[in-house]
């Protein structure tokens, strides 16, 4: 393949491939978010603790993440056609991947929050601070920086996600690496996908990581 054409292949790949990763993270965040705060919030030790709801909550986000992506990205066919009206290419992939990533970035969000002291929210109720308030202004705020390193794990892992679905005809990196260096043997296409996917996720580490840092104030 000529070096101009390889070139053209890769950044309509690379474009494809942030389309579908940072769309589908911005709605997976709408869908994991809210089920992670409410997993701490309905904890036994929360600020509103319903068992039943947490045990509820808690199955379904397990079973959601038992499922691996390539055979979600199969069984949910008929959702992604009525919801996109055609199942390949990378808007059809981001319906998949919203669905995948939304239960690991619940239990994420999970997991920042229960880092957050526990006396600081003590500290909160006793000057009669609401629920809702507590939520936006103490957990929230308070775990903004482990929220931003999840926020770099989540991205990093959709685009894992993105990449598989090549397989499929999912559209992206992932899709030029399967139909040319796997199906045709361009081994040089294979290696300059896999160093541009490897490229975008350290730099979406990275930026996690300083954006983190840069708010922490116990650093």
């Amino acid at each position: 393949m000529p070096a101009s054409q390889l070139i053209d292949l890769l950044l309509d790949g690379m474009r494809e491939t942030l389309y579908m990763t940072l769309w589908s993270t911005a709605l997976a965040y709408l869908l994991g978010l809210p089920m992670g705060v409410l997993m701490v919030v309905s904890d036994k030790e929360g600020l509103r603790p319903m068992r039943w709801l947490n045990a509820a909550l808690g199955a379904f986000i397990n079973l959601a993440r038992s499922v691996p992506f390539l055979i979600l990205l199969i069984a949910v066919i008929p959702l992604t056609r009525a919801v996109v009206g055609r199942i390949v290419g990378s808007t059809a992939t981001i319906v998949p991947l919203t669905l995948s990533a939304a239960p690991f970035i619940a239990r994420l969000v999970e997991s920042s929050l229960k880092e957050v002291d526990a006396g600081v929210v003590q500290a909160a109720r006793s000057m009669g601070a609401t629920p809702t308030q507590i939520i936006w202004k103490v957990l929230l705020a308070e775990a903004r920086p482990s929220l931003l390193l999840g926020a770099a794990i989540a991205v990093t892992t959709i685009l894992g996600y993105s990449a598989m679905a090549g397989f499929v005809g999912g559209g992206g990196l992932g899709d030029i690496a399967i139909r040319y260096g796997y199906y045709r043997y361009q081994r040089d296409t294979m290696l300059w996908t896999v160093a541009l996917l490897v490229i975008v996720v350290q730099l979406f580490q990275e930026a996690g990581a300083r954006a983190a840092k840069g708010i922490d104030r116990r650093l």
